[in-house]
């Protein structure tokens, strides 16, 4: 499986230079392809074949005036964005023909300077690890990076980017084995809300922490503060990160929380049921902000990815399952009951219900049942396993390069005796939580 490892850099003023030329570069080879394979559609002309692409927009537009300054970064960072732009029709088209499960993907668009995230993406020959703890990157040179910690195998590729609030991340993506926890008996349904961000079926609640409401009275001064400021000036730029950087302390403490609360429970419990929510529907109702706040869409995957790393069961309930309708003692359908009621009896056993408890009960049972009719991957399961489960990837633009000829290290050498390191995660992409703070 492939480990993504997420590490903090500090480039000073020249590299921060290079690597906006290298954002800007990678981004005029994106848009200069779609935009022919975009005209060429229109036209009914064939779909333009990639090698025609790297030759007219990258080897010959190197020899024109207008395109000169792409000699300026390494070709390998324009060649991987042409692959990134390849791999974006692939999904689109894959979506489209039914080939792609999942939500549909629509076509790739372009690509602006004012995207809150920039980053370009390279391959063994085009970066190294130093002994000095420092990070080689052609064209941009060796970047300080914070980290503490070994990869455990040497990477397949790099992607260097720059978020909104102007912090630099070094992410790396590793092929390593999977770390097999000891088995146990217990198993867990889970109930997620908002009045407690989750309740297991052992009874156990786990409250929600809203980061975003508790940072609210600070964001709304920041925000009153960028407003006043005049469009376009330097101090509305100034503001306007101070928001950025508050936002991301937001995201970080979410995250953060997250890891920590899903490899508790994926390690207490041998099968993890979690019920499958509308997370982008219920985003537009009036709990829009509560249900962003809490994160259930990328909790669930950290769930599902760590499920398949420690060999875990993992299985989603349907939707459409009447979790808080049946009554979880005898299995009598109560019927559909308002939120506000948070509390109810049976009316065929008599038995009193928490609604949040009894959902999860229900979540169990029903993650069994699913469990024991094949639906589901088990570590355990037939023949036809590992050839059905579902790969878990490090990240959509983050596919692994082949190792030609690579010199790359297995580790950052000079920074194994601290004790922190930043590893992040991207909804299901998978990291190892246990580099977790």
């Amino acid at each position: 499986m492939q480990l993504r490892y997420n590490y903090r850099a500090y480039p000073d003023a020249t590299q921060r230079r290079a690597l906006a030329s290298a954002f800007g570069c990678a981004r005029v080879v994106w848009n200069d392809c779609l935009r022919d394979r975009k005209e060429a559609h229109a036209a009914g002309l064939p779909y333009v074949k990639s090698a025609e692409l790297s030759r007219l927009r990258i080897t010959q537009a190197k020899r024109t005036e207008e395109r000169a300054w792409l000699a300026d970064v390494s070709a390998v960072v324009l060649q991987q964005s042409l692959r990134d732009l390849d791999t974006a029709y692939k999904n689109f088209f894959d979506s489209v023909k039914g080939k792609r499960q999942g939500r549909k993907v629509g076509p790739p668009r372009y690509k602006s300077k004012k995207d809150t995230r920039q980053s370009v993406r390279l391959n063994t020959n085009a970066f190294s690890l130093q002994d000095d703890g420092t990070v080689y990157v052609a064209k941009v040179g060796n970047l300080k990076v914070k980290c503490s910690r070994r990869l455990p195998a040497a990477p397949t590729s790099l992607t260097v980017t720059k978020d909104s609030s102007g912090r630099y991340f070094l992410s790396f993506v590793v092929d390593t084995e999977p770390d097999i926890l000891p088995s146990l008996e217990t198993e867990a349904g889970i109930d997620l809300g908002l009045s407690a961000f989750a309740v297991l079926s052992d009874g156990s609640k786990i409250d929600s922490p809203r980061f975003l409401r508790r940072a609210e009275k600070k964001l709304k001064r920041l925000q009153r503060e960028l407003s006043r400021k005049a469009k376009g000036s330097q101090n509305r730029a100034k503001a306007r990160i101070k928001v950025a950087r508050q936002h991301a302390k937001v995201a970080d403490r979410r995250r953060d929380w997250h890891h920590k609360a899903s490899t508790q429970i994926i390690r207490d419990n041998q099968a993890v049921y979690v019920e499958d929510l509308a997370v982008s529907g219920l985003g537009r109702t009036r709990l829009a902000k509560s249900v962003h706040d809490a994160g259930w869409s990328a909790f669930v995957g950290m769930l599902e990815y760590k499920a398949v790393k420690h060999g875990r069961t993992f299985a989603k309930v349907n939707r459409a399952f009447p979790s808080s309708q049946v009554c979880s003692a005898c299995g009598f359908r109560d019927g559909p009951k308002p939120l506000h009621v948070r509390q109810w009896t049976c009316g065929e056993c008599g038995t009193v219900h928490d609604r949040d408890h009894n959902a999860a009960r229900n979540v169990l049972f029903e993650g069994r049942r699913i469990v024991a009719a094949g639906r589901a991957e088990t570590p355990n399961a037939s023949w036809s396993a590992g050839k059905t489960r579902t790969k878990v990837p490090a990240q959509r633009v983050e596919a692994g390069s082949p190792r030609k000829g690579q010199t790359t290290q297995a580790g950052i050498p000079g920074l194994q005796a601290r004790e922190h390191v930043n590893v992040d995660v991207m909804r299901i992409h998978v990291v190892d939580e246990s580099a977790e703070p």
